[in-house]
């Protein structure tokens, strides 16, 4: 089958999909965008947490098929070209990204966070973090990472 998507803001098609083939699959094998990351293949790690039609999903739970027609937003696209996203920023100033394996699905959960809650308490970033997996960091450095984004995102020293 064809999937014909829009990603990053561009018009995509993938030709050959198979029935049971995830956007995740989709994504970094067909549309060459390796950023989000294929770890479980059971939405239970969020590495390869992306933005469908403005909510983050887990892609390797999506279809390749349900994508048809919709908006995909993955890490890659956060940038503005070469200017990383503050979220992007804080995490790579704050050293919350070791391995970088859980680094991109962490980075659009606490994206989405932020733009629905411009100054998240520590327990809502928990929470809202709580279905993505790190091995590396004990997520202090994820944490003040989040913070630091916040805060400078909503012009405030916290």
């Amino acid at each position: 089958m064809r999937v014909r998507l829009t990603v990053n803001g561009r018009v995509e098609t993938a030709d050959d999909v198979w029935e049971g083939e995830s956007l995740l699959y989709v994504l970094r094998e067909r549309l060459g965008l390796p950023g989000s990351k294929n770890a479980c293949e059971q939405g239970e790690c969020g590495s390869c947490t992306v933005y469908l039609d403005g909510l983050p999903v887990c892609a390797c739970l999506v279809a390749a098929g349900q994508a048809e027609g919709r908006e995909v937003r993955t890490v890659e696209g956060l940038a503005d070209g070469d200017r990383l996203d503050p979220v992007q920023e804080a995490f790579v100033e704050c050293g919350a990204v070791q391995c970088g394996f859980c680094t991109p699905g962490l980075v659009v959960q606490a994206h989405d966070l932020i733009a629905r809650v411009p100054l998240p308490s520590d327990a809502e970033i928990r929470e809202a973090l709580a279905g993505n997996l790190c091995r590396c960091t004990g997520y202090e450095k994820i944490l003040d990472a989040v913070r630091l984004a916040a805060a400078r995102r909503a012009g405030t020293s916290r």
